[in-house]
């Protein structure tokens, strides 16, 4: 069978080398290569960024196959998967401020890096009436009832073999918040579904992130396809490329007269000490 892999980046500002390399490797070891852009951040997300990667992805000589998926025009089918696990009793509505979120970070609950679960057992009439009060809130996800109920789960990671998913370190994550009908990972889980994601390429800064997304997968009954997470670039500085650190993008490379071919020979360099 094929071999559908994709990139997917945030049209949040340019490409750059790092992104490039991702997009290099996963075209280089998939038969069928998609691409999609997840822009629900509407506030950072511009169209000219996605347009921008688009012809320099044509530049790079890296096409994908079959059209382009957007994450802002499926917002209904990520609130029919929220749907689903709001009806098993999976989700809850969380009330709780950034700073109060922090504050209880700092108590000594053992879990320092997990959301204490302050809203998970709030009382129904205290929950209904900040619901029509219209308060803000997110959905988040019983971490906890979701792990009794898909039991053990693994995914294949290229380069380590079978790895034992364990999502409960991430505590009841984010899944919606009232003004946005989605998050990160169910974005990512619904659409490497609906694209027929078979091996997944990305950076190893997404690595743990994996753990949750398998257990969405089992809980929205899609298949676990294979991962690959990659050494990440680095910058002159030693620090990952980044475009909040304003790495070289690649238009800027191109007004310099770097060509593809020079670019490629960089990754198969970096490719062996990675």
């Amino acid at each position: 069978m094929d071999t559908v892999s994709r990139f997917a980046p945030s049209p949040t500002g340019y490409l750059h080398l790092g992104h490039a390399f991702s997009a290099w490797i996963g075209r280089n070891q998939s038969d069928v290569w998609r691409l999609r852009f997840e822009d629900i951040d509407k506030g950072r997300c511009k169209k000219e960024y996605a347009m921008a990667a688009e012809e320099d992805l044509a530049w790079l000589g890296l096409l994908w196959d079959g059209e382009i998926r957007i994450q802002s025009e499926h917002l209904g089918e990520y609130s029919k998967a929220l749907e689903k696990l709001k009806s098993a009793g999976l989700l809850y509505e969380c009330f709780c401020t950034r700073s109060e979120i922090a504050l209880a970070q700092s108590a000594p609950h053992g879990h320092a890096a997990r959301y204490p679960g302050t809203c998970r057992h709030l009382p129904k009439p205290e929950r209904d009436q900040k619901l029509r009060a219209g308060l803000p809130f997110a959905l988040r996800l019983k971490i906890d009832l979701a792990c009794k109920i898909v039991g053990h789960i693994k995914f294949f990671e290229t380069n380590i073999g079978w790895v034992t998913a364990d999502p409960r370190p991430w505590g009841d994550v984010v899944l919606a918040r009232k003004d946005v009908p989605t998050s990160y990972h169910l974005c990512v889980v619904h659409d490497d579904a609906m694209q027929q994601i078979s091996y997944v390429v990305r950076g190893e800064d997404l690595r743990d992130s994996t753990h949750i997304h398998v257990l969405l997968q089992a809980l929205l009954g899609y298949e676990t396809p294979r991962y690959l997470h990659h050494k990440l670039l680095l910058g002159s500085d030693g620090k990952r490329l980044a475009k909040r650190s304003n790495a070289i993008s690649l238009r800027d490379l191109r007004k310099r007269g770097v060509t593809p071919r020079e670019i490629f020979q960089q990754f198969d360099a970096a490719r062996q000490i990675l």
